[in-house]
Order: C-alpha cells, then sequence, then structure tokens
C-alpha cells in the first residue's frame, strides 16, 4: 500500500480517479466497491448512506449510493456499467465505517459488469500507473487525509 500525503492508495485495486471511487475484482467476476481514503477524508465522517438496492443495473457515471456527511451530500458514481450484485448491509446502522476502514469493511457495493462495461474497466488503473495518476490528483488539488 502507498502512502502520500496520509492518504492509502493500495496498488492492488482499479480506481476512477475522477470520481474517487476504488474497486477490487472478486474472484465470481464481481467488484466491490467503495469510495477512496481520500475521498472520505474529504467528505468528513459520513453520517448518512442510502444505496439502491440489489438487482439495480447502474449505467456508467450514474449514482448507485448518495452519501452525506457535515460536510457533504453527493452520489456514488459507478466507474463501469452493471448490476448491484450485493450492497453492505453494514452501513445501514454505521456509516462511519467508510470512515474507518475504507478499503475494508466500508466497502459501499458488490457490482457485476455488463458485458459492454470491459472497455471501460481496462481503461481503469490499477497498480504503480494507479498510485502515479492518484499522487498527482493528491498533489494537484492539495489534498491531505485525515483519519476520522
Amino acid at each position: 500500500m502507498s502512502i502520500f500525503n496520509g492518504c492509502n492508495i493500495p496498488e492492488d485495486l482499479y480506481y476512477d480517479i475522477e470520481n474517487q471511487v476504488w474497486g477490487r475484482k472478486n474472484d465470481d467476476g464481481t467488484f466491490t466497491l467503495g469510495m477512496t481514503d481520500p475521498a472520505q477524508s474529504l467528505a468528513g465522517k459520513i453520517l448518512y448512506i442510502d444505496v439502491k438496492s440489489a438487482g439495480k443495473i447502474i449505467k456508467k457515471g450514474k449514482s448507485a449510493a448518495t452519501i452525506e456527511s457535515g460536510k457533504y451530500v453527493g452520489p456514488f458514481p459507478m466507474p463501469f456499467t452493471g448490476e448491484i450484485a450485493e450492497v453492505n448491509e453494514e452501513l445501514e446502522n454505521d456509516p462511519h465505517i467508510i470512515n474507518l476502514d475504507p478499503y475494508g469493511k466500508g466497502w459501499i457495493v458488490k457490482f457485476k459488469p455488463l458485458p459492454e462495461a470491459a472497455s471501460d474497466i481496462k481503461s481503469l488503473p490499477t497498480g504503480e500507473e494507479a498510485v502515479s495518476a492518484y499522487v498527482k490528483k493528491l498533489e494537484k488539488e492539495d489534498i491531505i487525509c485525515k483519519k476520522r
């Protein structure tokens, strides 16, 4: 895991850097998706999350959830088109988990890509490429992560 300005950027994930969403490819072909560490830090303490239900098809760029904190209310945009396979039910009782463990227990949805999503998935950076691109974003926007 790379750390820059206090922000964790795991190399083993795929990133939609513009929307600050991470994805982990699962053995069954689904992707676990969540907010990046910089995103949760900028948002502040997550107070509420309203996630769409499993079975819902979401197009690339459209929201699978609405996230609310003391400083932010906004969408959780999907990096590719797919179907929500599972929702993190723990967030219903404690959305602050996103702040405490954004890459672990704070995941938001498991998402099954539709066939047309293949090129979008291939375009998501991962590994050193992702870390380098994310570091540039953090430098440009002067983002420093703080744990909540």
